[in-house]
């Protein structure tokens, strides 16, 4: 089934959102903040993970402001993640493995610790980095008025 953000508003997955420049200007610092906190040496593999998770979430939720929507608070991780797809056009292998990723952080965060391989780490980073370039790349093009 092919949905829009439109759809997603009407399932009431999302809410609307009027975003501003300084908004998105703060998530991509957050973003910028984890990026590098997540390779600092020595820090744990599970909290290099977390870091750079949380960063790419923060992208991705910028993306989903800039196009004028927040994710309702019901599986909220999962519906801006999902919601690259109709936002930046993320490719959807690169969707699922973010969710693989969401669903790995749940249970690093959650149930336990040591679960996450220097790989996985570095994977996780490297998504993160990826989308920090596409994002930026998408709201300079599709909405300036909040390009940083």
């Amino acid at each position: 089934m092919n949905t829009s953000l439109q759809d997603w508003l009407k399932f009431g997955w999302l809410k609307e959102h009027k975003t501003s420049r300084q908004e998105i200007g703060e998530l991509f610092a957050v973003a910028d903040r984890d990026l590098a906190a997540s390779n600092t040496p020595g820090l744990h593999n599970d909290w290099r993970f977390n870091i750079a998770y949380n960063a790419a979430l923060q992208l991705a939720s910028a993306a989903l402001a800039a196009a004028g929507y927040q994710a309702e608070r019901s599986n909220h991780h999962y519906r801006v993640i999902e919601s690259l797809g109709l936002t930046v056009g993320v490719d959807a292998t690169t969707i699922k493995k973010f969710d693989i990723f969401r669903k790995k952080r749940n249970i690093s965060d959650y149930e336990r610790a040591g679960g996450i391989s220097d790989l996985e780490a570095d994977e996780m980073r490297q998504l993160a980095e990826r989308l920090r370039l596409e994002v930026d790349i998408w709201i300079r093009r599709n909405y300036p008025q909040f390009a940083r």
